[in-house]
């Protein structure tokens, strides 16, 4: 990586951590609003914070810390595709982002849009620091195995917790009819279990679609 790749990479590395660390306390504030003022001193686990928009959060933090390339790469393209798919997406039903308390509705709001922004932020990066600004597919596959292991991780939660309260971390567990807009229809035809694979594989191609944006967007920058 040249001079100018690097200094570049550590200014964003600078925003990256800034973001984390932002919504890191945001989000500590938000389980304690829930749980404190909204619920009376009793956890949500319905609120527990791994989401697909939660997750970036995690990734913010460490991301700046990651030397290796390629893992930096696909951390980079999480953020930029399925990150920013979770930013946008929620706008296309604003009622998860609706709170019977102000502020925390304007934090969701907020929260979102900062997704947006990172996710924008990440594929400017990943475009400089990718060799000849080209994006390649492997990026992408690795980008995807850290969304599978997300939904891994998510599935466990599910299970180990489920005893304790309500909860659905990424709208994967089973035990919950799938809420998310477009799938609710499909699980009187294929079942609540097919719904979900289906949902999983349908996040999977809209991060694909919006990485062949970002592979244009590099194509086009190399050229000019």
């Amino acid at each position: 990586m040249n001079k100018f790749r690097m200094n570049t990479s550590y200014k964003f590395n600078s925003f990256f951590l800034g973001c984390g660390i932002l919504m890191a306390a945001s989000e500590v504030w938000k389980q304690w609003y829930l749980t404190f003022v909204l619920n009376g001193g009793f956890y949500q686990w319905w609120f527990f914070p791994f989401q697909l928009c939660s997750v970036p959060m995690y990734v913010l933090v460490i991301l700046p810390r990651i030397r290796n390339f390629r893992a930096r790469n696909a951390l980079l393209t999480f953020l930029m595709c399925y990150g920013l798919l979770g930013g946008i997406a929620v706008f296309a039903d604003t009622s998860g982002l609706q709170y019977p308390s102000l502020c925390l509705t304007v934090h969701s709001y907020l929260w979102h849009i900062m997704l947006i922004t990172v996710g924008v932020i990440a594929g400017i990066t990943c475009i400089i620091e990718s060799s000849s600004h080209i994006l390649s597919w492997r990026q992408f596959i690795d980008g995807t195995l850290i969304y599978f292991l997300c939904c891994l991780i998510a599935s466990l939660i599910n299970h180990l917790f489920g005893a304790f309260g309500s909860i659905n971390m990424f709208y994967i567990n089973p035990y919950y009819r799938m809420q998310q807009i477009g799938f609710t229809s499909l699980v009187r035809y294929c079942g609540n279990n097919l719904a979900i694979l289906i949902y999983i594989l349908a996040t999977v191609f809209g991060a694909s679609i919006l990485f062949c944006v970002w592979m244009l967007i590099s194509h086009f920058s190399c050229s000019s």
